[in-house]
């Protein structure tokens, strides 16, 4: 585990632009899956500003690590942020872009898109895997759409899972822990506050952290990065 901290979200979103343009460079094909949430939505800022023209973005495949079962046009829908913030910028190929249809059934959309990521992805060991996978951690622990009441959805034998946002009760299509683990990079993007004591947790193993979806995430490949702000590691430094 690699934990980079910077000192708030812009440091974090030029940190990770910057190892996102070198992984892109390095590859022939870059398979991404990305996450929603506030601070991706700086990091999208950037990069769209930043290396629009810095990266060959046709070699840039995007899937989403979760969505939640809203149209693309919802204001909740992430892959509307994406779109938002990051691909109606950038001279990347329609082709190249795998949206979960949220407006779809959530179980039968499940189904779909683990298939469509285990027909369109390299197999290793007969599991898809991502080149990078993008995390958040939320205040309760969570990543992706698994969260701690949840946890057993992380070793589904499944690729995609329909969760249940605890509150809301709002249906939502994530790749499970078996996708995760398998990607080549795995990276933490967490700024806040708020996430101080999870992350501190989750990273020292410390508390209640075995209860933390956050704390599954342990990659075959050994490359993990939390890209951190100054609040969300005040607890850590």
């Amino acid at each position: 585990m690699e934990i980079k901290i910077l000192e708030n979200k812009t440091e974090v979103a030029k940190s990770f632009s910057a190892y996102f343009a070198e992984l892109v460079q390095s590859q022939e094909q870059l398979f991404v899956a990305l996450s929603g949430g506030s601070t991706p939505k700086t990091v999208f800022d950037y990069l769209a500003s930043e290396y629009r023209n810095k990266i060959d973005w046709t070699k840039v495949f995007f899937f989403w690590g979760d969505e939640r079962c809203v149209p693309p046009t919802d204001s909740e829908s992430n892959y509307k942020m994406t779109v938002d913030h990051l691909l109606s910028k950038l001279p990347i190929p329609e082709a190249n872009v795998f949206r979960v249809l949220g407006e779809n059934d959530p179980e039968e959309e499940a189904l779909r898109y683990g298939e469509l990521v285990e027909k369109t992805l390299p197999l290793e060991k007969g599991i898809p895997q991502f080149d990078l996978v993008i995390l958040g951690m939320g205040d309760d622990g969570h990543t992706a759409s698994i969260f701690p009441n949840s946890i057993y959805l992380w070793d589904s034998s499944r690729n995609c899972k329909v969760a249940t946002h605890p509150d809301s009760g709002q249906k939502r299509v994530t790749i499970t822990g078996r996708v995760i683990n398998q990607a080549k990079h795995v990276v933490f993007l967490v700024t806040g506050a708020s996430k101080k004591e999870k992350v501190r947790e989750v990273i020292r193993r410390e508390g209640e952290y075995n209860s933390y979806p956050a704390s599954m995430v342990n990659p075959s490949s050994d490359s993990l990065v939390w890209y951190l702000d100054q609040e969300a590691a005040q607890e850590i430094k």
